[in-house]
């Protein structure tokens, strides 16, 4: 009886491994969290005298959230939303992909593809070793001025994404 009882244990727990090696979990942004991003990147932007809009964006480039400024220039809805849907693209803030596709550079092309906005004010959110979504900024007086924004917004939830 407990040989049976044993073999039959060991049985489930073998499909049970196997089972797991064909799914995987992931971690998502709360919209709470997501937002929090994003209201402390636009307040970072009042308090600096921008008018901007923020978007965050998930893991899979959809936007989670989006916050406008009431001044913020029509062209920085699109262009919050490219540098966030950038930057989870691509893996990397996007003043680096700005660098890394100037002409003559082997990336050089990847500008020409649609949704790609390589110009500083997109950042990957990521934390404990998963990689969240993407925010972005845009409407400061250039890029280092919206990667600041968008720094702030990390900041404030990095709390909640390090475990």
């Amino acid at each position: 009886m407990f040989k049976t009882i044993v073999a039959a244990t060991l049985i489930g727990m073998c499909a049970a491994a196997h089972a797991a090696e064909g799914t995987f979990a992931i971690k998502s942004l709360t919209p709470e969290t997501a937002l929090t991003a994003a209201r402390a990147a636009l307040e970072q932007c009042r308090k600096d005298g921008y008018q901007v809009a923020v978007a965050v964006v998930d893991r899979a480039g959809i936007t989670q959230v989006f916050l406008r400024d009431r001044f913020a220039g029509p062209h920085t809805v699109d262009f919050a939303v490219n540098k966030a849907w950038t930057a989870v693209s691509f893996r990397q803030p996007t003043a680096s992909l700005a660098t890394e596709t100037q002409p003559g550079k082997p990336m050089s092309g990847i500008r020409n593809q649609p949704g790609v906005l390589a110009a500083g004010g997109g950042l990957v959110i990521e934390g404990g070793g998963s990689l969240f979504g993407g925010i972005g900024v845009s409407g400061g007086p250039g890029g280092d001025a919206d990667d600041a924004c968008a720094r702030a917004g990390l900041k404030a939830i990095a709390d909640a994404v390090e475990f």
